[in-house]
Order: structure tokens, then C-alpha cells, then sequence
């Protein structure tokens, strides 16, 4: 566990246009816009993606995706294979519930960057 003088901190947010329904991201899985986020967010932070621990993405609509989009998302990302990656559904809170956990893991001592947040395509 951290000592309290430590403080977990945001370093970078960013997310994608927001396309009408059926409209020209329709056909792009969330888990391919969730790579370009990861890169994106990684990128602005100068952080290298081999220095991510962890990546947590929060999914409410995954039938049809695969299995574990959060981990198709990061390895399409670039993250390497043995970093960890799992999805959270918690319906409208998932991403939200997914910058929580990762958190927790910072606070914990666990993880020293996680990048955390949402991802979906409703089309």
C-alpha cells in the first residue's frame, strides 16, 4: 500500500467523436476505438505502452464482440501481450466503476499507471 503523502492523479482523458446512430462509426467495433483512446491517452501523457500495468475499460453492449474487448483494445493498441486488461459492466456507470478500480489499484500499490475508462459502439 502507498504511504498517504501519495496521490493518484488523472494525467490524460480523451475521447472519440460522438457519430449518430447507424451513422459513419457504425461499423467500428468499440474494442478498435478503445485502441485508438489508448494510444491517444498514452501518447498525450508521454507515457510508452510498455509502461502500463494495467488497462481496465469499462462495456455495457459486448455480445457479438469476442472475448475480452478491454484486452483486444489494449493489445491493438500496442500494449504488450503480458500486461493485464479485463472489462467491467456495470450498465451506464461502467466506465466510471472502471477509473474507480483502477484506483483502488494504484492506492493498493498494485499498478503504478493503469489507463481506465470506457468504451462502446451502440450503432
Amino acid at each position: 500500500m502507498r504511504n498517504g503523502n501519495e496521490s493518484v492523479v488523472i494525467v490524460s482523458a480523451t475521447r472519440t467523436a460522438v457519430g449518430s446512430f447507424c451513422g459513419g462509426l457504425a461499423s467500428i467495433p468499440a474494442h478498435d476505438l478503445g485502441a485508438v483512446l489508448i494510444k491517444k491517452v498514452a501518447e498525450s501523457a508521454n507515457i510508452d505502452l510498455s509502461e502500463i500495468d494495467e488497462v481496465i475499460l469499462g462495456q455495457i453492449l459486448t455480445a457479438g464482440q469476442g472475448q475480452n474487448p478491454a484486452r483486444q483494445a489494449a493489445m491493438k493498441a500496442g500494449v504488450p501481450e503480458e500486461k493485464t486488461a479485463f472489462l467491467v459492466n456495470q450498465l451506464c456507470g461502467s466506465g466510471l466503476r472502471a477509473v474507480a478500480l483502477g484506483a483502488q489499484q494504484l492506492i493498493l500499490g498494485d499498478a503504478n499507471i493503469i489507463i481506465a475508462g470506457g468504451q462502446e459502439s451502440m450503432s
